[in-house]
């Protein structure tokens, strides 16, 4: 029988979540009360799956996102989730098929880039993405952090308080879009991610409500929230606790400072684990003893497909002056789908950029000569401007076709801040 790849309904969903979960390895049935915490993620025709014999056997599901490029624009994205095929499954071109359809429908709505989070390196590099920004998690060794143990609060005049669920439902959609404007990478939060991450709506079978710590400044402004759980840990009639962070989202370096500091200050706390930061984070320095944070984990995070070469590149700014001919290869699918599922063509082409501090332009070059070629999925790397042209030529990822492009490419694209997207989705 042959597999069909469609649209899920209404009628699917109960069998495409239990696809999804036999893909993640997790329990394949969901509780009713479970599954009607999932519907409030359903939109029409965002869902698609695999069919054999009437059973879902891959499942595949998009929605509308925004992320922040360089200098802050908002971009229209189409967010990738829930890829999952099925084990009996593998290997037949059900994921290119899906994501064929879903890209080719993304662009003909109008979204510039294309975002996911990859549980698996090797598999999205063939669809075009490239991974954008990189996520870093460290554990603090709070006695060996040189911290005052006296510290009881802010020494800025500003104040961190407990508060519950309902209080970060309030303060954290304000909060957060300040830090999101201001952060590439970042991506949006629509009103169910507050609700899920404060235990409102209840997805999984469990539910542990953690701590919330809001920081006001002075002048009584929220400009920080941490969420953050602890165990307990006592042997040897001394404790041994850990704060795990779930998230901490500040708008000013004193509140991220003030929250860090709160974290590490908790009575019984010898251990604070940072959860998933940017890789330039400024935590480990706002130790006595930058050595206490030891990296835990670092990894690739976002990654992004461009979808439109010309609004990628003219949403960022740059903060070089320059002009560049680039040309980007475009081509994708798995070598198994035949010619009519593999994509292809969504983004490439050639493309002058002229681009200046006061802002950049960008449209087809036409037959003039290009200084780089590239795939688009090297493209998507360095557009958030945390990677090197240089660095991706010496790999052989990308081919100067003048000497010394990308140098000035780089001098271009790269940011003194490397991007960082807080959230998994």
């Amino acid at each position: 029988m042959t597999t069909d790849v469609r649209t899920v309904t209404e009628a699917d969903f109960a069998d495409w979540h239990r696809a999804l979960r036999t893909g993640f390895l997790h329990e394949p049935v969901l509780t009713a009360e479970q599954l009607d915490a999932r519907r409030r993620q359903f939109v029409e025709g965002r869902l698609l799956g695999a069919f054999d014999g009437g059973r879902c056997v891959a499942t595949y599901r998009s929605f509308a996102q925004e992320v922040t490029a360089v200098g802050g624009a908002p971009v229209p994205a189409n967010a990738v989730s829930n890829v999952t095929v099925t084990p009996t499954h593998r290997r037949r071109g059900l994921l290119t098929r899906m994501m064929n359809r879903d890209l080719a429908a993304a662009k003909e709505r109008g979204d510039v880039v294309g975002t996911l989070i990859a549980a698996e390196y090797p598999i999205y590099g063939r669809y075009g993405f490239g991974p954008a920004t990189w996520t870093t998690q460290w554990t603090v060794e709070v006695p060996r952090a040189g911290l005052d143990p006296r510290w009881s609060g802010p020494e800025d005049g500003g104040r961190i308080d407990l508060v519950d669920g309902e209080d970060v439902r309030k303060l954290g959609p304000e909060l957060y879009e300040r830090v999101r404007r201001a952060q590439p990478g970042a991506v949006s939060r629509d009103e169910l991610y507050w609700q899920v991450h404060t235990g409102a709506v209840r997805f999984g079978t469990e539910w542990t409500e953690p701590f919330y710590a809001v920081y006001r400044s002075a002048s009584g402004e929220v400009e920080g929230l941490v969420s953050y759980e602890s165990d307990d840990n006592w042997h040897d009639k001394q404790p041994h606790d850990t704060a795990d962070v779930n998230w901490l989202i500040a708008a000013t370096p004193a509140a991220e400072r003030a929250l860090w500091r709160y974290l590490c200050s908790i009575d019984w706390i010898t251990k604070v684990k940072s959860g998933w930061r940017g890789p330039d984070d400024l935590l480990p320095f706002f130790l006595p003893d930058p050595r206490a944070a030891r990296v835990t984990e670092h990894a690739d995070w976002l990654w992004v497909r461009i979808l439109d070469v010309v609004r990628a590149l003219e949403a960022r700014t740059y903060e070089g002056t320059g002009s560049l001919v680039l040309e980007v290869v475009d081509g994708w699918g798995s070598p198994r789908a035949s010619e009519a599922e593999r994509g292809g063509g969504l983004a490439g082409g050639r493309f002058r950029l002229e681009a200046s501090p006061e802002g950049a332009s960008c449209a087809p070059a036409g037959g003039a000569a290009a200084d780089l070629t590239l795939p688009v999925g090297e493209l998507a790397t360095v557009w958030l401007g945390d990677e090197s042209l240089v660095r991706l030529a010496a790999l052989g990822r990308v081919r100067e076709e003048r000497e010394g492009a990308a140098r000035k490419a780089d001098a271009l694209f790269r940011t003194s801040g490397r991007p960082w997207c807080p959230d998994i989705f």
